[in-house]
């Protein structure tokens, strides 16, 4: 059962094309697979829809608005291409001698996954080049992974695909959407069970624990 889901807010604005492409793809992955923000984002497209059709509406003359109709009317009972091509995708990803199935929207993204790279505290992680500046990354967390305890310079946004990790606050898996800024404070790990994560940052870590703090002139190297 997923616990943590995008606020209603963001996905008004995931629904409006106003969000940045990496926040866009995580929230996008976590509606792929969660049935309740399915249908916030039905709800919010309907209501955009409804919006842009009423102000198209109002500023039609009566030429206009007759056009409209046949138009509209053209539209929805054309009949469906029979040869449409999609876009090559792969759903599954093979990862430390196990098998992942993505969600539709990663698995979209297949092609843009950069190599796969370690990083401290027995995780890998790989970048996904989405043609803009924000810092996107697959994180594979192993058994007994640990991320030292770190609060953020800006905004972490973390998203559960398979497996299960934990902090000082809960335990999150499959779907879960979490989202942390400068006011939170974690240390993510795992115990029994692997964990695949999607997550973006749009400032470094900042650790705050023993010699962890000797991390920070290197804390790129986790999740950049």
């Amino acid at each position: 059962m997923i616990k943590y889901h995008p606020t209603d807010r963001l996905i008004e604005q995931f629904s409006a094309g106003v969000l940045n492409p990496a926040l866009s793809v995580i929230i996008s992955t976590h509606i792929d697979i969660c049935p309740r923000c399915q249908n916030v984002t039905h709800d919010a497209e309907q209501f955009l829809a409804e919006q842009v059709m009423q102000t198209q509406v109002k500023s039609l003359t009566p030429e206009l608005d007759q056009q409209f109709d046949q138009m509209l009317d053209q539209i929805l009972n054309a009949e469906a291409p029979t040869n449409i091509v999609e876009f090559p995708y792969n759903e599954v990803l093979h990862l430390n001698g196990k098998t992942f199935k993505l969600p539709a929207t990663l698995a979209r993204q297949y092609k843009r996954i950069g190599d796969w790279s370690r990083v401290p505290g027995k995780m890998l992680k790989a970048p996904i080049n989405l043609g803009s500046n924000e810092c996107i990354n697959l994180i594979y967390m192993d058994e007994g992974s640990r991320v030292p305890e770190h609060t953020h310079k800006g905004n972490e946004i973390t998203l559960v695909i398979n497996g299960v990790f934990n902090d000082e606050q809960d335990e999150y898996r499959d779907g879960d959407f979490v989202m942390l800024d400068q006011h939170h404070q974690h240390s993510p790990e795992t115990r029994d069970e692997d964990c695949l994560t999607l997550a973006t940052l749009d400032a470094p870590l900042h650790f705050t624990s023993g010699l962890a703090r000797l991390l920070n002139p290197f804390s790129s190297l986790f999740f950049k």
